[in-house]
C-alpha cells in the first residue's frame, strides 16, 4: 500500500480518533462505571481530560505564550544537532583515517559512549548556567556519538577497489577525502539523520526539564509542580507535534540532498 494513499491516511486518522475517544471515555466521571478508582473524578485527575488539554493548547497559541518557549527549544535543538553532527563527522573521519589514533582513543570513546548522558546535565548546568547552552551541550553529547559511529563505519566501509582505482588515476589524499571518503561518510550520516535530530530534541527537552527558565520542558515542569495534569499533557502533545514537524523537515532535506543516491532496486536494473 502506498504510504501516502488516502486510505492509509484515513486508517491512521481513525486510530488517532479512537485513541482520543477512549481517553475521553475513561476519564469521564459519568460515562462509564467506575472500575478502578474509588472516586470517579480521580481518573481525570491522574490522566487529564482531552477537551481541557485541547483548550490549553489553543490558549497557548492564541495568547502567544507558547511561541517563545518553542523558539528556545528549537534553538537548543538546532544548535545541538549542528554542533554534534559537525563534531561527529570531523572526529569520525579523523579516527577512521588514522588507525593509530583510533587504537589509542578506542577505550576512551567506548567509555564516554557508555556513560548515561542524563547525569551530565547537572554538570553542564554548573559549567554553562541554566541558559540555553547547558541544554545544547547535553544534546551535543547525544548527537555526537551516533554521528561519529556512522561516519567511522562509513569511511571504513569504502570499497578497496574504489580506492585502488582512484589511486591508479592519480587521486591525491585530498581528492580521495573529498570524492571518496566524504561522500561515503555523508551517506551514512544521512541514514541516521532522523535519529540525530530526535536525540538533539530529547537533549534539549530533558535539559529544560531538569533546570531552566524557558522552553516547553520548563512549562511541563511548572505544571507538574502545581499538579496540573492537563497542562502536562498539553506540553507533551505540543512536543510530539513539534517533533513530527522536525522529522518532516529532516525528511525533505534528506530527499533534496541525497538525490545523487540511487533508489532501492535501481542498481539491480542497470
Amino acid at each position: 500500500m502506498n504510504a501516502a494513499s488516502p486510505r492509509l491516511r484515513l486508517y491512521q486518522f481513525l486510530v488517532l480518533a479512537a485513541g482520543i475517544f477512549l481517553w475521553w471515555a475513561l476519564t469521564s466521571p459519568t460515562l462509564l462505571p467506575n472500575f478502578y478508582f474509588s472516586n470517579p473524578h480521580q481518573a481525570a485527575f491522574f490522566f487529564g481530560e482531552p477537551q481541557k488539554v485541547f483548550l490549553r493548547i489553543v490558549d497557548w497559541f492564541v495568547s502567544g505564550e507558547i511561541w517563545i518557549h518553542l523558539g528556545v527549544t528549537l534553538f537548543e535543538t538546532v544548535m545541538a544537532f549542528a554542533i554534534g553532527t559537525v563534531g561527529g563527522l570531523a572526529v569520525g573521519m579523523w579516527l577512521a583515517l588514522s588507525p593509530t589514533a583510533a587504537a589509542i582513543f578506542d577505550p576512551y570513546v567506548k567509555a564516554a559512549n557508555s556513560m548515561p548522558r542524563v547525569i551530565l546535565a547537572p554538570i553542564f548546568s554548573i559549567w554553562f548556567g541554566l541558559g540555553v547552552w547547558s541544554k545544547v551541550a547535553l544534546g551535543v553529547t547525544l548527537v555526537f556519538f551516533i554521528v561519529f559511529f556512522n561516519v567511522y563505519q562509513g569511511v571504513r566501509e569504502v570499497s578497496p577497489n574504489v580506492l585502488a582505482n582512484a589511486r591508479m588515476l592519480g587521486a591525491s589524499q585530498r581528492q580521495l577525502l573529498r570524492h571518496v571518503y566524504l561522500p561515503s561518510a555523508t551517506s551514512w550520516v544521512f541514514s541516521s539523520l532522523h535519529n540525530s535530530v530526535g536525540l538533539a530534541f530529547v537533549g534539549a527537552v530533558v535539559g529544560e526539564y531538569l533546570g531552566s527558565a524557558r522552553g516547553v520542558g520548563y512549562l511541563i515542569l511548572q505544571a507538574e509542580g502545581t499538579f496540573d495534569i492537563n497542562t502536562v499533557f498539553a506540553g507533551v502533545v505540543v512536543l510530539t507535534l513539534f517533533a513530527l514537524v522536525l522529522d518532516a523537515v529532516v525528511g525533505v532535506a534528506e530527499k533534496r540532498l541525497m538525490k545523487w543516491q540511487p533508489r532501492s532496486g535501481e542498481t539491480e536494473k542497470l
